[in-house]
C-alpha cells in the first residue's frame, strides 16, 4: 500500500492512517478508495492524486 499525494494542495493519503475526516479507516489503500473520493484538505477529485512513495 502507497502513500498518494494531492497535486493540488499537498495533502498526502497514508493507507496506514486513513482519512478520519473523510470517514475512510486505516487500513484502506488509495485503489479501494471510492471514486467520488475527494482531498479532505481542498475537495479535489480522486484522479488529482499521485503515488507519493
Amino acid at each position: 500500500m502507497g502513500r498518494y499525494k494531492c497535486v493540488i494542495c499537498g495533502y498526502v493519503y497514508d493507507p496506514d492512517l486513513g482519512d478520519e475526516i473523510g470517514g475512510i479507516e486505516p487500513g484502506v489503500p488509495f485503489s479501494d478508495l471510492p471514486v467520488d473520493y475527494t482531498c479532505p484538505v481542498c475537495d479535489a477529485d480522486k484522479d488529482e492524486f499521485l503515488k507519493y512513495d
